[in-house]
């Protein structure tokens, strides 16, 4: 009797325990299949770029996933995204065939894709902020910072970056480059402060786009400088003229050659008061390690360069020697 009764104990068990295995089983394999889901390789063939605004909730980030084809399930990819942890906001780029679980985990700690941003040499600080105003992944409103107080170069920002940060960073680096330049400077320069050296440095720039030739320019500049003698830069002509704006767009007049501006280092001795624009790496390092020469004249050679002369009389022959290259061309 005692036997019947534990069988029966034993069945009634079995009875009460069979929902829930079905019930673990049906579990489990619901947890197979997603797992296969979210490993398994992304529908996409090709790279892809997605951005996670400031503040987006994680549903709205997985409808633009799905919306771009990137992901096998939304729901699955929500739940594995929310357990994970929350996605960082950023451009980031998403490889060929990623699975969800790749691309979970590049928006939850992947490198945000950085973008590059080239400011030439030689541009007025408010030309420099023309630029970055142009550029449509930057954000937000911006002053014109002091001239030839920023370092032109290549920068590498993520989308949505601060245009007031960039100038900051830009600003930065000059200060850093030119306490360096400066500390390793050429003995016996004409040159008080490093504010002179950035404002001879932009003369530099202005006056040559061929890099081989700013150690030379820089050189007669400095010769000049040395001898007492006038710098007679045409480029601090059109700086007085138009400040920052920086092109003038048609040739100097021969009345504005000789009109006084605090700029124009025809009728003023020494430097200008500030820069013209703002010099690159290679201008600022010209100006505190010049090469050594004599010459103290340069002009246009018609290929973009110029020709270089230690005296008065070699300068004017060069000079005609141009003219006469310009009436050829002009005709």
């Amino acid at each position: 009797m005692l036997r019947v009764f534990k069988i029966s104990k034993f069945l009634l068990q079995r009875r009460v325990r069979r929902p829930f295995l079905v019930f673990v089983l049906a579990g489990l394999i619901v947890v197979a299949t997603s797992w296969a889901l979210l490993v398994a390789p992304g529908p996409h063939d090709s790279a892809h770029q997605i951005t996670v605004a400031r503040g987006q909730s994680l549903s709205s980030v997985t409808r633009d996933l799905a919306a771009s084809g990137l992901l096998r399930s939304a729901s699955v990819f929500a739940i594995y995204s929310r357990v994970s942890g929350p996605v960082q906001a950023g451009e980031f780029s998403l490889p060929p065939r990623a699975s969800m679980r790749d691309i979970s985990r590049i928006l939850r700690r992947g490198t945000v894709v950085m973008h590059a941003i080239t400011v030439p040499e030689g541009l007025t600080s408010r030309q420099v902020v023309d630029v970055l105003l142009g550029t449509p992944i930057l954000s937000g409103t911006v002053s014109v910072p002091e001239e030839g107080s920023l370092l032109p170069e290549t920068y590498y920002v993520p989308r949505g970056h601060a245009r007031a940060t960039l100038l900051e960073k830009m600003q930065t680096a000059q200060k850093q480059l030119l306490a360096q330049l400066w500390q390793n400077r050429q003995a016996g320069l004409p040159l008080q402060t490093p504010k002179q050296a950035v404002i001879l440095a932009s003369i530099v720039e202005k006056e040559t786009g061929q890099a081989g030739e700013r150690g030379q320019v820089a050189a007669v500049f400095i010769n000049r400088l040395r001898k007492g003698m006038r710098l007679q830069s045409d480029p601090t002509i059109i700086y007085g003229l138009v400040g920052g704006e920086g092109a003038l767009g048609r040739p100097i007049r021969l009345s504005e050659i000789n009109r006084a501006t605090p700029y124009n280092t025809y009728t003023i001795f020494g430097l200008p008061p500030t820069p013209i624009a703002n010099p690159g790496r290679a201008a600022l390092a010209a100006v505190l390690d010049p090469p050594s020469t004599s010459a103290l004249y340069f002009v246009a050679d018609g290929t973009g360069g110029h020709i270089f002369a230690d005296t008065l009389a070699e300068h004017n022959k060069n000079v005609r020697r141009w003219r006469k290259l310009q009436k050829q061309q002009r005709q």
